[in-house]
C-alpha cells in the first residue's frame, strides 16, 4: 500500500529532547568537586577589606587555588590572554606564569576582586556550579546530535535485538563487507568512498544499513542529505542481501519537503519517529 507523503511529513516532531538533553548534573557537580577545596579557600577573600594584600598571601600559600579562576569568567582554558593599551599577557592558571602582581591586576580588570569584595557573592562553590551549569548548556548541541541515534536505539532494543549480536553501532562498510563477506562497491563508489552507517541490523537473510537524523530546523544541508540518500537507496537496490534504511524526522524537513517526496516517492524504507511508535520495526527487520 502505497503511503501519503503529506500525511507522513505532518506527524514529524517539532524536538526529540529527551530529560538528559538540558543539563548534564552529573558533569557539573562532578567538575566542582575536583575543585571544590580551592574555591573554599578562596571563599576567605569574600568580603575582605583589604583585598589585594590577602589575595597575594593566600597565592602564595595556595598557589594550586588559581586554577579556580579561569572558570569564575565561564572559561574553560587553563590559559587566558588578555590585552589593553597597557600591555598583552597571556596568564596561565595551571602553573604560575607571571608575577603574583601581575594576577592582582588580571583580578581587578576582570572584575573578580569587585566581585568577592563587595559581597556581589556570598559563597565560590554556588557561583561555580551555577557558571558550570551554565557552560553546559552550551553542550546541548552536541547532546542534540545523538538524540535521535539514542531513540531509534531504544526502539531497536525494545524489539529485542542485541548490541554486537544482531545489532551494531557505526560500522564503515569495509568493516560489513569484511564481516559478512558482502559486496558493497555498488555504494561505496568501487572503493573509492568509505561510508559508516549509523547502524547494521543483521538477520537470518538480509543486511540492514540504518542511518538516522533530526532536523528542528531547515537549511541546504535538508536537500543535499535527501538527495543523497536518494542514491544511496538506488544503489541499495542493486545489492542482494542488502537494504538501506532511513529514519528521519523534526520539522526542519518542512523548508526542504520537495526534495524530502522526492526521495520518499522511491525509497521504500524511509520512517519517522510515528512509524516506529507503531511498531514499524517488526515489519522491516525479518
Amino acid at each position: 500500500m502505497k503511503r501519503n507523503f503529506k500525511e507522513w511529513i505532518n506527524t514529524f516532531r517539532d524536538s526529540i529532547a529527551d530529560y538528559n538533553y538540558y543539563i548534564n548534573f552529573e558533569k557539573v557537580y562532578s567538575n566542582i568537586d575536583n575543585i571544590k577545596i580551592e574555591l573554599n579557600i578562596l571563599n576567605s577573600l569574600i568580603g575582605s577589606n583589604n583585598i589585594d594584600e590577602e589575595f597575594e598571601k593566600l597565592i602564595k600559600k595556595y598557589p594550586e587555588t588559581l586554577k579556580c579562576i579561569p572558570l569564575l569568567l565561564a572559561v574553560r582554558s587553563s590559559e587566558i590572554y588578555a590585552i589593553d593599551s597597557e600591555g598583552a599577557w597571556n596568564y596561565n592558571f595551571k602553573k604560575q606564569n607571571l608575577p603574583i602582581s601581575q594576577y592582582k591586576i588580571f583580578m581587578k580588570k576582570t572584575g573578580l576582586f569587585d566581585l568577592m569584595k563587595n559581597h556581589i557573592i556570598n559563597n565560590l562553590v554556588d557561583y561555580a556550579t551555577g557558571v558550570e551549569t551554565g557552560l553546559d548548556s552550551n553542550g546541548r548541541k552536541n547532546r542534540g546530535g545523538h538524540l535521535m541515534e539514542n531513540l531509534i536505539e531504544s526502539f531497536i532494543k525494545k524489539y529485542g535485538f542485541k548490541k554486537n549480536i544482531n545489532y551494531f553501532k557505526e560500522m564503515y562498510i569495509h568493516q560489513i563487507s569484511d564481516k559478512w563477506n558482502i559486496d558493497l562497491s555498488k555504494i561505496s563508489n568501487h572503493g573509492k568512498t568509505e561510508k559508516r552507517f549509523d547502524f547494521i541490523i543483521k538477520t537470518s537473510n538480509m543486511i540492514y544499513g540504518i542511518e538516522t537524523n533530526f532536523y528542528r530546523s531547515g537549511g541546504s544541508k535538508l536537500n543535499e542529505t535527501a538527495r543523497s540518500y536518494k542514491t544511496l537507496a538506488l544503489e541499495a537496490d542493486e545489492i542482494n542481501g542488502f537494504t538501506f534504511v532511513w529514519f528521519t524526522d523534526g520539522k526542519g524537513w518542512m523548508s526542504a519537503r520537495n526534495n524530502l517526496e522526492e526521495t520518499f516517492d522511491i525509497m521504500q524504507h524511509i520512517y519517522n519517529i510515528n512509524d516506529l511508535e507503531n511498531g514499524i520495526i517488526t515489519d522491516i527487520f525479518k
